[in-house]
């Protein structure tokens, strides 16, 4: 079983995953709309996050393919962090991984920084390794997830517009470590993503 982690200093443990292709783009998914807005109904209330596929093309294209296949239906966030982020897309609730395409390009230089409310995509130690995880930045997390002229950043690639509130519940689930699966920081009580779909 692989996982997305994060690599920065807060992290109790880095994966580094070997390296592999990744597709530079992906094809244009409803491309007649530059800023697609998906919702995402959860267990505890709705989001709706606006993407911008000006700054981040690829991501964006990369998103969307998941959510018009249904890829994120019934998945869960299999991490939460208060003060820092919400992380779903690649698990069911038996923790089972979703099927994924072949990673996308990074494209964390593109100025979107890693600020509240903004939707960014979960990736290996690898900079182009990003396939179906994703994360909600609760917190200002610019210093240790943009990119820096030492290293690369995670992909910024849209903004919540509605259900902050549903992500402050969210992120203020209790939490705890997970044997069976050997994860931190996951809710004891599953927080599940029901459904995603293009507005």
């Amino acid at each position: 079983m692989t996982r997305l982690l994060f690599v920065i200093a807060a992290a109790a443990a880095v994966s580094i995953a070997p390296a592999r292709a990744f597709e530079c783009s992906p094809e244009p998914v409803l491309p007649e709309n530059a800023f697609p807005i998906v919702v995402l109904e959860t267990s505890m209330g709705n989001i709706e996050v606006e993407l911008d596929r000006m700054r981040a093309p690829a991501t964006v294209n990369n998103f969307l393919r998941y959510v018009v296949e249904g890829g994120y239906d019934g998945t869960i966030f299999h991490r939460v962090m208060k003060d820092f982020v919400v992380q779903g897309g690649g698990y069911d609730e038996n923790f089972e991984e979703r099927p994924v395409h072949e990673p996308v390009m990074n494209e964390s230089g593109n100025g979107l920084g890693n600020i509240p409310w903004t939707i960014a995509m979960a990736r290996f130690s690898d900079p182009h390794s990003a396939t179906n995880q994703f994360f909600f930045n609760v917190a200002d997390n610019t210093g240790a997830l943009n990119p820096s002229p030492k290293q690369w950043g995670y992909t910024v690639f849209g903004t919540v517009i509605t259900g902050q509130d549903v992500l402050e519940k969210i992120a203020a689930v209790e939490t705890g470590y997970n044997a069976e699966v050997d994860f931190q920081d996951v809710p004891l009580v599953p927080v599940t993503l029901v459904k995603a779909t293009v507005q």
